[in-house]
């Protein structure tokens, strides 16, 4: 780098505090810039670590992520600005710890706020260590054509308006180079030590400068612009006076702020014609991709979605089931049965539907410890894994032998009464094909010891569906194939299956392939895994709270052999 020089078009910093817009604008001026490399090497976001997507043109690129300065120190030797977007209660502690780093040269501080005090002692060491501070309170730094820090420069049309993304023959200094362009603002006696300069022959580039502020005077008291340093503490200090002490040690000073441009101009084509400056060949830069998001809403582009939704909605000011607010779902006394129907069935259905699906919960929602669901999620629970690990390994048992019939019974009794096969044709056709009727048989229940569950279901229905053909022909399969043996009764499976049938045709909210479909997609056998699902979490919490040990299989329980 030159000398005074303090970016490159290498240069590389930390940023802390993840801010991802400046993050991004900045990446976005290096791919202007034509930089190989993006100028941000890491982020330092206290406490995390892992990598943030971000954008280096249309390539998306994963930054580092890490949990404090001296591990982004490590992490990246090269990189030796330290861009500090901390908030002022920490500004000052966190660049103090930056300046103390020895990969680190600049440190710029970002924060308004910072004390006073905690300012000069950053700066003072700084000094001491040959490094440099810019702020507290600055926007930044830009180095045309090379770097910029954060926000500086604003907008990428603006840098591309102001040809900042190449270098020129213009300097530019703010109270905030083959030429000078100087901003000064009234108040404070920065601007006189450039007065001195000019005189004492020490800045002999041409110098066009422009102090603001010299609309204060208008004003009858003194006037504070923008922060605490613009305002003036005396005549020396107006904008008037500087701008006559400039313009009487040789700078160019125009007459007004709106001449300032013309003044540059005129300033630099005289250096050129002079042969003082070259004239830096114009490039075009590369367009900068915009953000799919911001031009969706532009309406300049149409983005196909990923996922379709229509059974809730969450944009609102409360989330929807199924076109339903929550809060009239909660002001209308809904229960779980309604819920359902809304977020499965896309619908209201009436009160005896979604009673009915909340007695099926109930009914179903554990069968004590020894049927096989339970038996896994104790096991598991027993070896000390989590809530969902042993949820999961009881809920993967479901399935044709245990639980997972309910669609099945549905689907088989469905097509044997549309059909208008009789019982027994049924029964026996199944078993030409090797299938077990679902629905039918229990490993306890029997003619003599049914299942209570069904027969609550069965006189739930009976009082209040208005039609139950699906179950009435389900029963009479059960007294054909009790003929055969006597365990072979009808199970919770074929109770659910063959009634959910009649809810979903006799409520008259449903068409026939609506019907066919639910059945096909495994609704019914939601229910069960609902249900179960309460059970199953009980019974890992009941296990956690008995602080029951590792289960090991009794071997008196296991035939061996060969």
């Amino acid at each position: 780098m030159a000398t005074g020089q303090i970016f490159s078009k290498t240069t590389q910093a930390l940023f802390y505090n993840y801010k991802q817009l400046p993050i991004q604008r900045m990446l976005d001026f290096d791919f202007l810039c034509g930089r190989e490399t993006p100028s941000v090497a890491g982020i330092i976001n206290p406490g995390s670590d892992g990598f943030q997507k971000l954008f280096f043109g249309q390539e998306e690129i994963a930054i580092p992520v890490h949990p404090t300065i001296e591990a982004a120190c490590n992490a990246h030797p090269t990189a030796d600005v330290f861009i500090n977007f901390a908030s002022f209660r920490s500004a000052a502690a966190s660049s103090m710890s930056a300046l103390k780093q020895p990969t680190l040269r600049v440190v710029a501080i970002i924060a308004e706020g910072v004390p006073e005090s905690d300012a000069k002692q950053l700066i003072s060491y700084a000094r001491a260590n040959n490094k440099v501070i810019i702020g507290p309170a600055t926007v930044g730094g830009v180095q045309a054509g090379a770097f910029k820090i954060g926000d500086t420069a604003g907008t990428i049309d603006n840098i591309i308006q102001c040809k900042l993304y190449r270098p020129g023959s213009v300097g530019f200094v703010s109270k905030s180079v083959k030429m000078m362009v100087v901003l000064g603002e009234l108040g404070g006696s920065d601007e006189y030590s450039l007065v001195e300069a000019l005189k004492q022959g020490k800045v002999q580039k041409p110098v066009v400068a422009w102090v603001s502020g010299t609309c204060a005077r208008l004003f009858k008291s003194e006037v504070q612009f923008g922060h605490a340093g613009a305002k003036s503490g005396g005549e020396l200090e107006s904008a008037q006076s500087k701008n006559q002490a400039l313009r009487d040690a040789g700078a160019v000073v125009p007459t007004s702020f709106e001449a300032l441009e013309s003044v540059i101009k005129e300033t630099f084509e005289k250096l050129v014609e002079e042969g003082n400056i070259p004239p830096v060949p114009e490039v075009t830069p590369p367009p900068i991709p915009e953000d799919l998001n911001t031009a969706i809403k532009s309406g300049k582009v149409r983005a196909p979605t990923h996922i379709i939704s229509t059974i809730s909605d969450d944009r609102g000011e409360e989330p929807c089931y199924a076109g339903v607010p929550m809060s009239t779902i909660i002001e209308r006394g809904y229960g779980v049965g309604d819920v359902i129907s809304l977020l499965w069935f896309k619908r209201s259905l009436p009160r005896y539907c979604t009673q009915f699906i909340e007695i099926c919960v109930m009914l179903c929602a554990d069968h004590g410890p020894c049927v096989s669901g339970a038996h896994n999620s104790i096991v598991t629970a027993r070896a000390g894994k989590d809530l969902v690990s042993s949820l999961v390994s009881g809920l993967l048992t479901i399935g044709p032998r245990f639980g997972g019939a309910i669609d099945d019974a549905a689907r088989y009794f469905k097509d044997a009464y549309d059909r208008g096969l009789m019982p027994y044709e049924f029964v026996e056709g199944m078993k030409k094909k090797g299938i077990r009727v679902p629905g039918i048989g229990h490993r306890i229940k029997s003619r003599d010891n049914r299942d209570k569950r069904v027969q609550l279901l069965q006189k739930y229905a009976h009082a209040h569906f208005p039609s139950v053909k699906y179950m009435e022909y389900a029963v009479q399969v059960e007294t054909y194939t009790l003929s055969k043996a006597n365990n072979l009764v009808m199970n919770v499976d074929g109770a659910i299956g063959s009634l959910f049938l009649d809810l979903l045709s006799g409520s008259g909210m449903f068409s026939k392939q609506e019907i066919d479909e639910i059945i096909e997609i495994g609704y019914l056998n939601g229910l069960f895994v609902l249900a179960r699902s309460i059970g199953l979490i009980g019974h890992t919490f009941d296990q956690k709270r008995l602080k029951q040990p590792l289960y090991r299989h009794p071997w008196e329980d296991v035939l061996y052999t060969k």
